[in-house]
């Protein structure tokens, strides 16, 4: 079977939210593949010296390396190994993630080549990331993000209540404030309404927390959670929210529907293509919180509706599963 080193960033460790190279990883082990993981160093030049000396060390050994490739100042990871990649004759396989990578391309389109040019494919998780890379010319698959169905079993709720479930990092582009923002005018008209926050803090904790404390209103707040404690924890909640600014296809999402939540989500970045709105999940604008706790009342009074979109998410985690997206990978790496 094929030697794999992932390059990524593997920080759980840390207390940071698991990534892609966390889960398509391991499930790439359950096939077969031997795989290398790059990188668990928490200091960011540490850890870009370490995926460096790891692609050396590897290289006679590496079939193919694959590298989670994101927007912001981790795109320069990516670039860094890709063009070592190119020194060494070793094929490379970007696994695009930031939801802000269209916007890399057009600001930084000498590097975006030299990147995505000279991979051995361009792996993009959702029809928004393909369409802008089909766009600026570049050769790209879709294969969605996929995750373990044993991890989020899903869970029947008999009842729908306004209990809201809030999963990411406290970081400005996962604008949680808003989530705080939703639970307040949800609590006028549903006075049971709660609200629960899991995620480790990226500068945004302390804020949101004075936030809710200033309005007066009972957030509970817990820190990083494993996939296994997130999923247990769920079963206390029925809407899960998704506030964010800038996303691509979060597994949080699949996630969430997998574990039986219905989805209330910012229309943004790769969401559209990834939901529809009356359909699988509910849509509303980025930052706009009366639209979002609207929606939320509308599934907690439209049974029909809740029924229906509960019953589309189920499909869409199904096409997002281990099981339909692991030969999409295999007829590339085998």
């Amino acid at each position: 079977m094929k030697n794999l080193l992932y390059v990524g960033n593997k920080l759980s460790g840390h207390g940071n939210t698991a990534t892609a190279i966390e889960v398509l990883g391991p499930l790439m082990e359950q096939e077969g593949f031997r795989v290398q993981y790059t990188s668990t160093k928490r200091n960011k030049v540490l850890r870009l010296v370490d995926m460096m000396w790891q692609t050396v060390t590897h290289f006679r050994t590496t079939d193919f390396v694959l590298i989670d490739t994101y927007s912001t100042w981790n795109f320069w990871y990516a670039f860094a190994v890709s063009q070592l990649c190119r020194i060494l004759r070793l094929k490379y396989i970007p696994i695009l993630h930031g939801g802000n990578l269209p916007q890399r391309l057009k600001r930084n389109p000498v590097f975006c080549r030299m990147v995505f040019g000279h991979a051995y494919c361009n792996i993009a998780p959702s029809g928004y990331l393909h369409q802008a890379f089909s766009d600026a010319g570049f050769g790209v698959r879709v294969i969605p993000n996929p995750f373990d169905r044993a991890d989020f079993p899903h869970h029947e709720r008999q009842t729908l209540r306004p209990r809201l479930l809030w999963v990411r990092s406290f970081a400005p582009i996962y604008n949680p404030a808003m989530a705080v923002s939703v639970l307040s005018l949800l609590k006028v008209k549903y006075p049971g309404t709660s609200l629960c926050m899991v995620g480790p803090d990226k500068g945004l904790l302390e804020a949101v927390k004075q936030m809710a404390a200033t309005e007066e209103l009972d957030v509970v707040f817990i820190g990083r959670q494993s996939k296994k404690e997130w999923a247990a924890l769920s079963r206390g909640y029925d809407i899960f929210i998704n506030t964010s600014h800038i996303d691509n296809m979060p597994f949080s999402v699949i996630e969430a529907m997998s574990l039986g939540m219905a989805v209330v989500s910012t229309n943004v970045g790769g969401i559209p293509h990834l939901l529809t709105h009356g359909e699988n999940a509910m849509l509303v604008p980025d930052g706009d919180f009366h639209s979002m706790a609207e929606s939320v009342a509308e599934l907690m009074e439209n049974e029909s509706l809740r029924t229906s979109i509960l019953k589309q998410s189920e499909a869409l985690v199904a096409q997002s599963s281990w099981e339909n997206v692991r030969d999409k990978w295999l007829e590339i790496l085998v």
